[in-house]
């Protein structure tokens, strides 16, 4: 297929089954590279997602707690603001990181890449556990914090698309898109992951412990599960697809092939901004939400939640297995519409106290767990392996900054100007968005097999 075919929703024609390729041999006098395992190849690239969500969402957990310690302030208000806007600084990088990250995953190797990224991430979570107090090393604490922050949110912006070019290249042809969900569920889990350690240090040093300092043991705890995350992926094989393309791959800038691929990038960030939007909506601001419709306190929404969580995984499995038998789009795109045309009837039933609050959270996050298990792989499959990391992860990054950096602000200037009751037309509308931008692209658009740039 020529390049110009690439991304123009073109469908290869049907191909024969081609034999396994022997895995790569390594040159004389250097380590034979790891043999291929698909079960090895999909841990390393799940565990990292475990880390860089956990990582990412017990900062934001602990910053009532560890605030007071790490910031300056005139006031336990003020405190915790400049703790918060250090988790908003980590947004703003993450497009960096996608670039600059990426392309040495581009260059370098998945496993390069991979290996980076959870290696940067674990180093940020170190640092933010040994950092001094205020008291003792004045502003050289909050400058050190935003500077773990800054190194996460680096590798945050490219763990991800590494991840989805990795299983992409890797996954078993008749699996690739439950491999797709399997790899993304580790993001769930990290989330959930980090709290449960917040309920386990409270329940063993109580509120005062957890505020005098045993925060810092979640953050020990983070880059353990970093270092564990490291080990696994130096054991995974690189990618065939990658190492077969090495010899011919040139270090020139990747723009003009990105430039060629405008139409699948704007189709990433299109479908990226519709499930992040949700995402941000039901996992941060759903219990804020909720409480101030007078449907249900902040405590019954967040317990809502962990039923939906459930739902989440569960549908994400059932929908990487639907994918693989029935393609990625028409999964894709009944999510989307799904969230796009239900989420603001099943909300204002909520409101009105003919919905319950767990079938709510239930049937909106199954719906979302569609778009999330597949998009990974077929957002990989747009683009070529030369840039498949770059790609991937600058439009998702700066959809991520943009929609879920930006949403729950939003959603509370809403709340406070009294038009509460506007919060879930945004994300209906991204996800309407989405499903439009679906239809620029065809399935599977270009066959994951070597091709000449």
């Amino acid at each position: 297929m020529s390049t110009s075919e690439i991304g123009t929703g073109a469908v290869p024609p049907a191909r024969t089954k081609a034999p396994e390729a022997p895995a790569p041999t390594a040159p004389a006098g250097k380590a034979p590279a790891p043999a291929r395992k698909p079960r090895r190849e999909l841990l390393a690239a799940s565990v990292g997602s475990v880390v860089e969500a956990y990582d990412w969402t017990i900062y934001g957990v602990l910053a009532p707690y560890f605030a007071e310690q790490l910031f300056p302030g005139s006031s336990p208000t003020a405190r915790l603001i400049a703790a918060y806007l250090g988790f908003a600084l980590g947004f703003l990088v993450r497009p960096l990181g996608s670039v600059v990250i990426g392309r040495l995953t581009d260059t370098r190797g998945r496993r390069f890449g991979l290996t980076l990224t959870v290696g940067l991430i674990a180093a940020g979570s170190l640092l933010l556990a040994v950092i001094p107090g205020h008291a003792s090393i004045g502003i050289a604490a909050p400058l050190l914090v935003v500077a773990a922050r800054l190194v996460q949110g680096l590798s945050v912006g490219a763990e991800n698309p590494s991840a989805a070019a990795y299983v992409t290249e890797t996954a078993p042809g008749r699996s690739r898109y439950f491999y797709s969900a399997v790899s993304y569920g580790g993001v769930v889990l990290g989330s959930a992951l980090s709290f449960v350690v917040l309920a386990v240090l409270l329940g063993v040093f109580g509120e005062a412990g957890v505020e005098d300092g045993a925060w810092r043991l979640a953050f020990v705890f983070g880059a353990l599960l970093g270092l564990t995350a490291l080990w696994i992926r130096r054991g995974a094989a690189e990618s065939e697809v990658f190492a077969e393309e090495a010899g011919k791959r040139s270090k020139a800038s990747p723009w003009p092939v990105l430039r060629a691929h405008l139409g699948p990038l704007s189709v990433v960030f299109a479908i990226t901004s519709g499930a992040t939007t949700v995402f941000y909506f039901l996992t941060v601001d759903f219990p804020a939400y909720a409480a101030d419709a007078g449907a249900a306190t902040k405590e019954e929404a967040s317990g809502a939640l962990l039923l939906g969580m459930v739902a989440l995984l569960g549908g994400m499995l059932a929908a990487g297995r639907a994918a693989d038998r029935f393609g990625a789009l028409p999964v894709l795109r009944t999510g989307f519409a799904g969230l796009a045309l239900g989420s603001v009837p099943l909300l204002a039933g909520m409101v009105a106290g003919r919905v319950p609050v767990p079938v709510v959270t239930v049937a909106l996050l199954f719906l979302l767990a569609l778009p999330l298990a597949v998009s990974n792989v077929f957002a990989g499959q747009l683009f070529p392996p030369a840039v498949r990391a770059v790609a991937v992860g600058l439009p998702a990054a700066l959809a991520i900054s943009v929609f879920g950096g930006t949403f729950p602000a939003l959603a509370e200037w809403l709340r406070s100007t009294g038009h509460g009751g506007w919060v879930p037309w945004w994300p209906a509308i991204t996800c309407a968005a989405a499903l439009l931008a679906s239809w620029g692209v065809r399935e599977h658009p270009r066959p994951d097999t070597p091709v000449s740039e």
